[in-house]
């Protein structure tokens, strides 16, 4: 059954979507008795959908005109999310001048806005910072496998969030806005250009096993784009996506001709309906999911991995095994066309052991555990991407909802072993197809507190990784109600510093 949308373009450049009649059926039928009938629901779909395939039902892309566009340097995207807020000054970016002033007061008239309403003193670096690579970038000892990796990275020292909350500040990180209700940009990497393969989605998200970040769900949204570009959740365990199997299936010949029948009562179902886009998307997951009984448990098979493979991103040690197998799987997922994979580092908040980056009580403990879990496996994947050629045309993001506060999460002078949130100036990098390797772009002040060098803000990121895969931000936009919205709203500049 096909999709009851199509997209057309409209003058300005943009995409707008147009209803196409409805397919009409009179059989009546109660749906949810009928699947239950038909054997499992999703599992008889499944069937139905690879008896009645005689060519690959994929999501074409949605016209772009290339010659309103940038070439793309880039096809897919690897979306690395440190959830909580790391610090940029324990990691990458090296403070002389705050070592030197460890223990003293900020000083100064500005009084800090800060989260919990309070400054304490300067706290210096928990670990050692080291020059690196034939760039001599500084990286801390706390990431010393992503070290190896540093003239693969560029770095960017300058970027600002909005909020130091953690909710609203995910939400702009992923969707350029603090409200719930906006697309993530999978989701409008996902409309743009649609997808490479037609048995996975589209858009990928792999959350740590510990928990989801704060949101849930909602940081992978479609938002107002239609229903079929929200991310999909899977997981490494088992099962990886749940009800993908069905519990009691028919006989071949007996679920052939029940789905005939269902078929027919799917287009009675959504014939007269006013709005179809919810419906047309689960009709097309059911869909998909046919494909995704053969495609997924083949993605998640390690097996043909080799010994080597597996011990480069960590599978051997427990501190690492997670982590390593979404690394990896990032990997398959992309070389098997998926268009955009994001990796959450980190989840919910509070609690003890916190779960993420939100380091108020102990930074040194925390981090130290955080990036144990990743440090091996993002480098490794880093490391694999270049030699199997596929860097060459993958992007691979890093990034963190705020950084933290150079000075304590303590009472006025008191020097203590947390940080604050800092949305003022923090550290994320890319690394991969059209980027400066081994380049560092912007700066925060002497103490690492505030961009004060060519500030990024989070529509400019977006802008230029829009511009890496071969879209102009200004032209990619979609009518809900009454506004022709983009990803980077009415900003955002494309960061040329970044591009190769």
């Amino acid at each position: 059954m096909s999709s009851s949308f199509q997209y057309k373009r409209m003058d300005h450049g943009g995409l707008m979507r147009e209803k196409s009649p409805c397919i009409q059926a009179t059989t009546a039928w109660n749906r949810h008795d009928f699947l239950r009938f038909a054997g499992g629901g999703l599992a008889s779909t499944a069937l139905w959908t690879l008896l009645q395939r005689d060519q690959p039902l994929h999501a074409a892309t949605h016209g772009l005109n290339n010659a309103l566009h940038p070439a793309a340097k880039a096809k897919q995207v690897i979306h690395i999310c440190l959830v909580g807020g790391y610090s940029q000054i324990d990691s990458f970016d090296y403070k002389p001048e705050l070592e030197k002033r460890d223990g003293l007061a900020l000083g100064g008239s500005e009084k800090p806005d800060t989260f919990f309403g309070s400054a304490g003193l300067l706290a210096k670096s928990h670990w050692a910072f080291r020059q690196h690579g034939k760039s001599g970038l500084w990286v801390s000892d706390l990431f010393p496998h992503l070290a190896t990796q540093i003239d693969r990275l560029a770095m960017i020292h300058s970027m600002k969030a909005d909020t130091a909350n953690h909710t609203p500040a995910t939400f702009q990180q992923l969707s350029g806005f603090q409200a719930n209700g906006f697309p993530s940009l999978g989701s409008w990497l996902s409309f743009g250009l649609g997808s490479e393969n037609d048995s996975l989605p589209t858009f990928v998200v792999l959350p740590d096993s510990r928990s989801l970040p704060s949101g849930g769900a909602l940081n992978w949204s479609q938002g107002f784009l239609p229903a079929k570009h929200q991310g999909s959740l899977l997981r490494t365990s088992e099962p990886p996506i749940p009800n993908l199997f069905g519990r009691s299936p028919l006989a071949e010949d007996s679920q052939k001709d029940a789905l005939a029948l269902l078929e027919t009562w799917n287009r009675n179902h959504a014939s007269g309906r006013t709005d179809r886009d919810a419906l047309d998307a689960r009709i097309d997951a059911y869909r998909l999911a046919a494909r995704m009984q053969v495609s997924i448990p083949e993605a998640l098979d390690f097996s043909d991995e080799t010994k080597e493979t597996q011990q480069l991103y960590g599978f051997d040690r427990p501190e690492t095994s997670d982590a390593a197998r979404r690394c990896l799987l990032a990997r398959r997922l992309i070389q098997r066309g998926v268009r955009f994979v994001q990796i959450f580092s980190g989840g919910c908040f509070g609690g003890s052991p916190r779960h993420g980056w939100d380091s108020h009580e102990d930074c040194r403990t925390d981090h130290a555990v955080e990036a144990l879990r990743i440090d091996q496996p993002v480098a490794a994947l880093l490391e694999d991407l270049a030699r199997s050629g596929l860097l060459d045309q993958t992007l691979v993001l890093w990034t963190t909802e705020f950084g933290r506060t150079p000075f304590a999460n303590a009472p006025a002078g008191v020097k203590g072993l947390g940080r604050d949130h800092n949305p003022e100036g923090f550290t994320a990098w890319m690394a991969g197809a059209g980027v400066k390797g081994g380049s560092a772009y912007g700066a925060t002040d002497e103490l690492g507190w505030k961009a004060v060098e060519r500030p990024v803000t989070w529509p400019d990121y977006h802008a230029t990784v829009l511009h890496l895969m071969g879209i102009d931000h200004l032209k990619l936009t979609y009518y809900h109600n009454g506004i022709q919205r983009r990803l980077t709203n009415v900003e955002g500049e494309v960061v040329q510093g970044l591009l190769s």
